[in-house]
């Protein structure tokens, strides 16, 4: 596919920024909650609310551009990956995004009863769980990534298990003595 080095490196960024953009919400909501002061609790939750504009677009850039790499595989770590993509995009858009809206909410209006504790409690979950997916997916992306570098190198003629095994290779060893 032409243009497709420029596509894996757009997909590379997406995802990690992606990834990083969910740690930097767990991260410091975590330290809000232990921190326990109201005024904070609200600056992050305002926060990650407006974090939302940078991650929404860096997952559904993540999405097209690995579904565009994939290019309609049926089996392997393609499919594993997009598999993950989607259960990450249904976790987000099911709870997650609602969780930001109503913490936020929440916080805004200084109502931190039991329920912003339930729903705090399911975004951490859920955005670990989000964290764990494109891990993971960075990791068979990573794995992937070397393959395709392992067969484009093996079309090439330049793979390592070729090394020594063609016909100018044959001639150098018998002219050192070394062939037996």
């Amino acid at each position: 596919m032409p243009g497709s080095s420029i596509l894996r490196l757009a997909h590379a960024i997406c995802g990690g920024l992606a990834l990083a953009t969910i740690a930097s919400f767990f991260a410091p909501s975590a330290a809000a909650e232990a921190a326990g002061g109201e005024a904070l609790i609200l600056t992050v939750k305002t926060a990650i609310l407006w974090g939302l504009a940078v991650l929404v677009p860096a997952l559904a850039a993540t999405g097209i551009s690995g579904s565009l790499l994939a290019g309609g595989k049926t089996m392997g770590l393609a499919v594993l990956k997009i598999r993950r993509m989607r259960q990450a995009a249904a976790n987000g858009l099911l709870v997650l995004v609602p969780c930001t809206v109503l913490l936020q909410a929440k916080a805004a209006a200084g109502d931190f009863d039991i329920w912003f504790a339930v729903l705090q409690g399911a975004e951490f979950v859920a955005g670990a769980l989000n964290m764990m997916l494109l891990g993971r997916n960075m990791r068979d992306g990573i794995r992937l990534s070397a393959m395709l570098r392992r067969e484009s190198a093996w079309k090439r003629g330049r793979h390592p298990a070729r090394i020594g095994h063609g016909p100018k290779d044959e001639t150098r060893r018998s002219a050192r003595g070394d062939c037996g």
